[in-house]
C-alpha cells in the first residue's frame, strides 16, 4: 500500500474546486491537523514556495513541536523563477535556502522542480545536483503533469523523485507504463490530485459549468462504487494506494474531520479488488481539459 503524504497548499491558500470551508484554515486549525496527521503516522509533508503561508506555517509548527523532527519535508523550486538573465545558480540556491528559513529546518527531504519544464535545464539540473551534494536536500526530482517530461526526468539519471497526478480519472501513469519505468530505475513516486481538488467529492448539481464534461465519469464511478458497496473516499484511496509502484499518496485537507477520514479509510483495505479492475477497465482517455486542474477556466494552478 502506498503511504499516505500530507499536502498542504490548502494550509497556506483558499484551494480546490470543492472547497468546503470557503477559506483557507487558521494557523491554529493547521496546528491542530499536524499534530493529529504526526500523531497517526503520517510522517511526510509536502510543501511549495507557491502554496501561499504553508511554508511559514509549518515552519512555525515546527519551531513548537518536538514531534516534527523525524518528518521528512518535501518543497519544490518557486515557479517560473528563472529568465533568460538571470543566474540559475544564484536564483536556485537562493530560494532553497528561503525554502529552509521558513520552514525553521536545516535540510528538507525533497526539493522539486515546480516548473516541468526546467526538467530540459542543464544549468537547472546541475544546481539542483549541487543543493543534494552540499546537503541542503537529501533528493532531488520535479512535478510534473505530461508524461513526456517525466521520461526526460528518468534519463537524466539524477532525479530520485517524481511527483504526478493519479487517480480514478487519470490513469496515465500506470496504463502507459510510466510509472513502471521509473521505478525500474529506482525513482520514488509520489503522486497527487486522487480527489481531483474534490471534484470527486462534488454532488453532480454543484459541478460548475465549466466541468459538465466530467459529469459522465463520476456518474459511473457512482455506479461502480454502488455496484460494490464501496464508500467514495475508500475507493478513491484503495484505488491509488492498492498500486505498488506507488510510494506515495500525496492528499490535502482543509478541515480535522476530512484528514482524520483519510487516514482512518487510508489504512484500510477493504475495496474489492473486482472493483479496482472495473474502475480500470470503465475509465479510459478522460480529456486534459478534465484531469488538468490548470485548464480548469477557474482552476488554480498550484499543484
Amino acid at each position: 500500500m502506498a503511504k499516505l503524504c500530507l499536502g498542504t497548499v490548502q494550509f497556506g491558500m483558499k484551494y480546490g474546486i470543492n472547497n468546503q470551508i470557503g477559506r483557507q484554515p487558521t494557523w491554529e486549525e493547521s496546528f491542530e491537523m499536524l499534530d493529529y496527521a504526526l500523531d497517526n503516522g503520517i510522517d511526510t509533508i509536502d510543501t511549495a514556495c507557491a502554496y501561499g503561508e504553508a511554508e511559514l506555517i509549518l515552519g512555525a509548527y515546527f519551531k513548537q513541536c518536538k514531534k516534527a523532527k523525524n518528518i521528512k519535508v518535501i518543497s519544490k523550486l518557486k515557479p517560473n523563477v528563472i529568465e533568460k538573465d538571470n543566474s540559475v545558480e544564484k536564483i536556485i540556491m537562493e530560494e532553497c535556502k528561503n525554502s529552509l528559513k521558513r520552514l525553521c529546518i536545516e535540510q528538507m527531504d525533497g526539493y522539486l522542480l515546480h516548473t516541468p519544464g526546467y526538467i530540459y535545464n542543464d544549468d537547472v539540473l546541475a544546481e539542483l545536483l549541487k543543493l543534494k551534494q552540499q546537503g541542503y536536500v537529501k533528493n532531488i526530482g520535479v512535478s510534473i503533469y505530461d508524461l513526456k517530461e517525466g521520461y526526460v526526468a528518468i534519463d537524466t539519471g539524477i532525479v530520485d523523485y517524481i511527483q504526478l497526478p493519479y487517480s480514478i480519472l487519470d490513469q496515465r501513469g500506470m496504463k502507459e507504463g510510466f510509472i513502471l519505468d521509473a521505478k525500474k530505475v529506482g525513482i520514488k513516486i509520489f503522486t497527487r490530485s486522487a480527489f481531483l481538488q474534490g471534484l470527486f467529492m462534488m454532488d453532480k448539481a454543484s459541478v460548475p459549468y465549466h466541468l459538465q464534461n466530467a459529469v459522465p465519469y463520476l456518474e459511473i464511478v457512482e455506479k461502480i462504487i454502488k455496484q460494490y458497496s464501496v464508500d467514495k473516499v475508500s475507493a478513491i484511496l484503495e484505488f491509488v494506494q492498492c498500486e505498488s509502484d506507488i510510494d506515495y499518496l500525496v492528499f490535502g485537507v482543509e478541515r480535522k474531520e476530512q484528514l482524520q477520514e483519510n487516514i482512518l479509510k487510508g489504512n484500510e483495505t477493504n475495496v474489492p479488488r473486482e472493483c479496482i479492475e472495473e474502475l480500470k477497465k470503465q475509465i479510459n482517455n478522460v480529456t486534459e481539459s478534465i484531469i488538468f486542474p490548470s485548464l480548469w477556466s477557474n482552476g488554480r494552478k498550484a499543484e
